[in-house]
């Protein structure tokens, strides 16, 4: 399995990590070429407007949207979350607040349960979900705030998975469908 990690910018490295951890063949994606023949994707962690900045000059917006549409698992992490809502590459039905937990000095962690499986979040100038269309599924929150979400092919976390030795939440990118 081949799967593509956005590296335009954030710690895309410790997410290919976990890939090989999973078994997969991790793939930086910098340009469309880099989209071609990817079983998965993710989008990591960031600064989301430096990472919007990036997708537009090097004419990937539209070819995620096409391979994100065609089915693939698609994981979004942290900035990943801010990248795949409607006011960025509108790929899931929800609006996102930046920052949303404050400051990188509020950072922290926490458990959450994410289908039934306990898992330790961390959390660095997080987002979390707004705003949730009817056909998105809200799988975790803290503080009543929306922060794993799924829809269709679409995982999405306002935390940092790689972070943790927890493998869960990228192990769905391999089963295609579930957490």
């Amino acid at each position: 399995m081949t799967v593509g990690v956005l590296a335009l910018q954030g710690d895309f490295e410790a997410h290919a990590a976990v890939l090989r951890e999973l078994g997969a063949t991790p793939r930086e994606v910098r340009t469309p070429g880099d989209l071609e023949g990817l079983d998965g994707l993710v989008i990591p962690g960031g600064e989301s407007t430096t990472m919007m900045l990036g997708i537009e000059r090097e004419n990937l917006a539209a070819p995620l949207r096409e391979l994100v549409k065609s089915g693939i698992p698609t994981l979004g992490t942290c900035a990943g979350l801010i990248m795949l809502d409607r006011d960025h590459l509108g790929l899931l039905d929800i609006t996102t607040r930046r920052n949303a937990f404050g400051r990188q000095s509020h950072s922290f962690e926490t458990e959450l349960e994410l289908d039934g499986q306990p898992i330790t979040a961390v959390f660095i100038r997080a987002p979390w979900v707004e705003e949730v269309g009817e056909d998105v599924e809200v799988l975790a929150e803290v503080d009543a705030h929306p922060v794993a979400v799924r829809q269709g092919n679409i995982l999405a976390v306002s935390f940092h998975p790689e972070l943790t030795d927890d493998i869960h939440v990228h192990a769905w990118l391999r089963e295609g469908a579930r957490v």
